[in-house]
Parts: structure tokens; sequence; C-alpha cells
């Protein structure tokens, strides 16, 4: 392409994360310009666009997808239609960044990889944590050896929202639409942190559990069920021996300094903050000094701001304008193949764990 010649780019979605990530997050790039918006509420995708300085308003994905003026595309949708959004978008000679999970079972991100490597076009899953300073740090600091040869990881990120009276129900919360509750939202995110910070997993177990009750329909108001589960927990062993654990809710009370990946070894111990980027925290402890020690880094991680959302999305401009991703940062369809098959991992756990009675143990 023309040296500073400007991508172009569609999103698909209007929903709350395409406002406060993708569309922003494109346009904070120099090198890119957000044209066209997807939503199936024309009025709201209309308002959505004016506030944003999007100029195009589309109510169908494959009229976006057709034309074109398009680099690429973003989705930003239930997990249900992923896969068919994204095929139009490499059918149509588009780079494709795609919200996690990636799709609603593994058989379908399979078809979605091929679909994706068939193209010859970038695509990109959106992992956000890799992009936040913590989380960089530990990664570094655990190749580096500072705490010697990792054995142990856990994860955490738990709280009460899911049972507050006001809380509304969103397509996350119905299971045609997001195919499972915390555990593909925040578990897709966990299982591709644990690959990202210690390499592949080998395998996985863990199970769910659901809190019967009803709250108001978010664009109905009508009280309606919660569908998808409110707690996961996975147990994971990585081919590297490393043996890992997290935990998730949004039916519990929130642990001390909730949110957050460790990472343990002979000679110490790792933990960072989770989130969007708008906490960052790294720590140390060790075997001699126990209590957790502060590591500053760069000013720019505690600028208060969920900077891992505008750093993920300019990554995905910054591979398209080469027309590869970073290999050392960016998760691709595959990575997101991976996720997905340690969520197909924890679900067949949940199914059909061995419960073992203590009165047979002898």
């Amino acid at each position: 392409m023309s040296e500073g010649r400007k991508l172009r780019f569609g999103v698909i979605g209007a929903g709350g994360f395409a406002e406060v990530c993708h569309v922003p997050g494109l346009q904070s790039h120099s090198r890119a310009e957000v044209v066209a918006l997807c939503g199936r509420r024309l009025g709201h995708a209309r308002e959505m666009a004016d506030r944003l300085g999007v100029p195009d308003v589309h109510t169908d994905y494959q009229e976006l997808c057709a034309r074109d003026d398009l680099d690429g595309v973003t989705i930003s949708t239930p997990n249900a239609v992923h896969a068919e959004q994204a095929a139009a978008a490499f059918a149509r000679g588009k780079h494709v960044f795609c919200e996690k999970p990636l799709g609603m079972s593994v058989s379908e991100v399979r078809e979605m990889l091929r679909s994706a490597e068939a193209s010859g076009k970038v695509h990109q899953a959106a992992f956000t944590f890799r992009y936040t300073y913590g989380v960089q740090e530990v990664r570094r600091r655990v190749r580096a050896g500072e705490i010697g040869r990792p054995y142990y990881m856990r994860q955490r990120w738990d709280g009460y929202g899911g049972l507050h009276p006001d809380w509304k129900v969103g397509w996350r919360e119905k299971q045609e639409l997001a195919g499972g509750g915390v555990l593909f939202d925040m578990g897709s995110h966990l299982l591709d942190l644990a690959r990202f910070v210690l390499g592949p997993i080998e395998s996985a177990t863990g199970f769910l559990h659901h809190v019967p009750r009803e709250r108001r329909d978010r664009l109905s108001g009508s009280p309606v069920p919660v569908e998808t589960d409110d707690i996961a927990a996975a147990w994971l062993r990585h081919e590297s021996g490393v043996r890992g654990e997290w935990f998730m809710s949004r039916a519990t009370p929130p642990h001390a300094d909730n949110a957050y990946l460790e990472v343990v070894g002979p000679e110490g111990a790792l933990q960072c903050a989770l989130s969007r980027g708008n906490v960052e925290r790294l720590r140390v402890s060790r075997p001699t000094a126990p209590e957790w020690k502060e590591i500053r880094m760069a000013k720019e991680a505690y600028d208060g701001e969920p900077h891992g959302l505008g750093i993920m999305m300019r990554s995905f401009v910054d591979a398209c304008l080469r027309g590869s991703l970073d290999g050392d940062v960016d998760p691709s369809f595959e990575d997101g193949l991976a996720a997905q098959q340690g969520m197909e991992a924890v679900l067949r756990g949940h199914a059909g764990p061995e419960w073992v009675p203590l009165d047979a143990t002898g």
C-alpha cells in the first residue's frame, strides 16, 4: 500500500464494547479510520456512529463486508454469530479482528481457522490481557528465569455483580447467543493467558455452577431467567509440567486484590493484576522474604486508563500494515482455537468428573 495512506475499517456490532474499545481503539492509530458501523437496530447504530464520528451505518453485515473500500473488519457481536461474520469478511478479502471466544464449539472454530488461513489475511483474536504492562512483565521475567523453573500458576477473578438486584440480562446470559457464561466470557481470557505466559496446555478439567434466578432483560425490561454459568473453575497441566488453576465468579464476594495472575517457582513468585489496563500491579515474593514487594513498571502503566484496549486495537492496525501479526504478542485464530479447546475440556470435566466417596478410600 502507498506510504501514509490510512487503512479503512468497518466495525460489526454496535454494543458497549464496540463503543469503548473497537471504534476508538482503531481511531487512535494514525494510519487508521473507521468508515462504517454495522448494528441490528438502525437508530441505535446511527446515534453511536454520530457520537464517534463514523460516517456510514449498515444493518446487514454482508453488505458491510462486500464494500470494496474496506481493508479490515472487526467483530464485536454475540458469540453465536462470530463464525458466519468472519467467514463473510474473509470471503471478501478483509483482514479480521474477532472478539473472544471465537465461536461456540471447537469444530466451529476449526472451520474459522481454516477459512482464515485460506484467505491469506490477518486474523487476530481479542485477548486484551496480553497487552497490559504487568502481564508482559511477568512473562518476560518468567522467561528470563527470575523465579527459577515455574511449577505452579493460579489466576482469580470474582465478584458479586451477577447477584445484584439491578443487574440486567444481556446476550451473555442467554445460552443460545453466548454458549456459556463466565467460562466463555472470562475463561477464554484466562486459558489464553496461561498459554501466553507458560506455553501450551496439555490437559484440563473443571466445573461450573449456575445460580437459578431471574433478572430484567436489558432490552425488554421483562423478568427473564439467567441461563449461563455464574462460577467456573479449572485445573490445568502444561506441556512443560507446570500445574495451574483458576477460579472466576460473578456470584461470590470479591477476593482481596481481586483479579490477578500468579506464577510460582523455586526462587519466588510473580504476581500481576488483571484488568483492561486501568489497574496495573506487579509484585514479587521470595522464600526468604515472603511478603509481596511492589516492582515499579514504566510510568505509562499507572495512567489509570484502560490502555490495554487501545494498545490491542492499534496492534491489529499494525498487523494489517505489515500483513502479519507480531508472533511474540498478537493472538491469532489458532490461539483462539486453543482457548476453545480448553473451554471444551472444562465442560467435559464438569459433565463427567470422577467423584470418589470418602468411605471408599479404605
